[in-house]
């Protein structure tokens, strides 16, 4: 699925102003880790990875 949401963006011309972030985050419950997706605009990276 990531593939095609990366394609979609590439094909279009205006994905370029945009980033795919991906973490870890651990589960307070079972102590596994989960990922999560998101794509944001270039200038929010930091915030969104500070938060």
């Amino acid at each position: 699925m990531a593939k095609k949401v990366v394609a979609t963006l590439k094909k279009e011309g205006a994905g370029k102003g945009y980033a795919k972030i991906i973490k870890a985050v651990k589960s307070p419950k079972t102590g596994a880790y989960t990922f999560k997706e998101e794509i944001v605009p270039v200038d929010q990276v930091q915030s969104s990875l500070k938060g």
